[in-house]
């Protein structure tokens, strides 16, 4: 066996039916009274409802989480933790919401605890994305990974499927990923491949029977395995691709990951022949990237870029910032190759086969 080095994360996972009303036991663990509620606009309601399970111990609530984590949205959130003199954040809602928490924490060194209502990962990750002047860039730190996270399946009975579908994608990329990464090891190895197990699995049935709770499970348990990986080794093309995708064109964050995934991996798949047939075998197909356009498909997202509103003449450009300041891939960054990649992407063709 390669030596290898694993880092555990340093993080609280509360997992199971019904445990968001564990929320005002774990602020009191963390010693925190007057916690902030964060949401987006759409979720006010169910941040209300989440406010009420710990009336002592919350100070307000802001639903201005927004996609790709604007730094202008951030500074307002600011303004509202200073004036309520919050004490920390309690983030409930997908990747927008926790990103905002993280960009938070970033600045201000507080707590944080998240209830998860998809299976975007993000809760399980140091990474921080943000954009300002179109462009999204991202880092890594302890600062920003949430002290809890507390995993409440029934909170994602009422995610759509359709939005269950792309967020659960999402999340396959994170362990698709670090089967490949630079610094991978057989722990986190074994997790990415049960991750998307769970995921492929459940998703389908998600698709046929929203309130199937044996299914929310699965792919609540599989979702967090794959936030697990992407928290604790390195990112390649895929993420990549998507943060400069996102970020420029705007673009629906867990749909551009559902987009990319199975060109990304065409593409690395010559140069990383292990990590395709562990994740083959998880999908149970003959090929990695065949089998994850054809989940794509059996979920019925789309899967051209150009439908999820990136314009043709923006191909060149997101070739050209795809190669710049690239991240490590197992397969050289090549821009022609890159290039006929995202062309792909857009048009939804088939990737090519490896």
């Amino acid at each position: 066996m390669d030596p290898f080095v694993y880092d555990a994360l340093p993080n609280r996972v509360v997992f199971g039916a019904g445990t968001r009303t564990q929320l005002a036991a774990e602020l009191e663990r963390l010693g925190c009274r007057r916690a902030l509620v964060l949401a987006t606009p759409q979720q006010e309601a169910q941040a209300r409802d989440i406010a009420a399970l710990a009336p002592d111990r919350i100070a307000g609530i802001h639903t201005g989480a927004r996609m790709h984590t604007p730094v202008d949205v951030t500074e307002a959130a600011l303004s509202v933790v200073r004036e309520l003199n919050a004490d920390a954040t309690v983030a409930i809602g997908g990747g927008s919401t926790t990103g905002l928490g993280k960009a938070i924490a970033l600045r201000t060194d507080l707590p944080q605890i998240c209830l998860p209502t998809t299976y975007a990962g993000s809760e399980m990750t140091p990474i921080l994305g943000e954009t300002a002047g179109g462009v999204k860039t991202t880092q890594r730190t302890l600062k920003v990974l949430p002290e809890v996270v507390i995993y409440d399946v029934d909170l994602t009975l009422t995610l759509p499927a359709s939005l269950s579908a792309t967020s659960g994608l999402n999340a396959i990329a994170h362990a698709v990923e670090a089967l490949y990464a630079k610094d991978r090891n057989p722990i986190i190895s074994l997790m990415a491949e049960e991750g998307i197990r769970a995921l492929s699995g459940a998703l389908p049935r998600i698709m046929d029977d929203p309130a199937d709770g044996e299914a929310r499970a699965a792919a609540l348990y599989g979702a967090w395995l794959c936030g697990l990986c992407l928290g604790s080794v390195g990112m390649a093309l895929h993420h990549k691709l998507c943060h400069t995708l996102g970020g420029t064109f705007d673009l629906p964050h867990a749909e551009t990951h559902a987009v990319v995934l199975p060109h990304a991996a065409a593409y690395t798949a010559p140069a990383a022949p292990e990590a395709m047939g562990r994740i083959a075998r998880a999908l149970g197909a003959q090929d990695a990237a065949q089998g994850l356009f054809d989940l794509s498909g059996r979920l019925g997202v789309k899967q051209a870029l150009r439908d999820l509103g990136m314009p043709q003449d923006g191909i060149e450009r997101a070739a050209d910032l795809a190669v710049r300041n690239p991240y490590w891939n197992p397969r050289p960054i090549e821009r022609g190759a890159v290039r006929d990649l995202i062309a792909r992407a857009w048009a939804g063709d088939r990737p090519l086969a490896s």
